[in-house]
């Protein structure tokens, strides 16, 4: 894992809409997210390599800004192992089955 693209939003739509912009532009992956507040409040979690990661997250936020105001961004190069263990703790908590129709 090169890096971790954060983004933090106000709203589930501004959520969608991000992280569909994201995964568009750069060659990057969902790791995870997390919704507070009732969705409210929602936290994207990407990874790829630097440039990639920081393309999806400048997109991204571009993106949710026309919806609403995005809280935060952070860029993690080369993250501590110990972020990692959160973030897939994280990821589990969210792990989901797809179906093909």
């Amino acid at each position: 894992m090169n890096a971790l693209g954060i983004i933090e939003v106000s709203g589930m739509v501004a959520a969608y809409e991000a992280i569909d912009a994201m995964v568009k532009v750069a060659d990057v992956t969902v790791l995870t997210w997390e919704k507070k507040l009732g969705g409210r409040l929602v936290s994207i979690v990407v990874q790829g390599d630097i440039s990639s990661v920081h393309a999806a997250i400048a997109h991204g936020e571009t993106i949710a800004n026309r919806i609403t105001k995005t809280v935060a961004t952070a860029l993690i190069n080369n993250p501590h192992e110990e972020v990692i263990k959160i973030i897939k703790e994280s990821a589990s908590k969210y792990a989901f089955s797809v179906q093909s129709e």
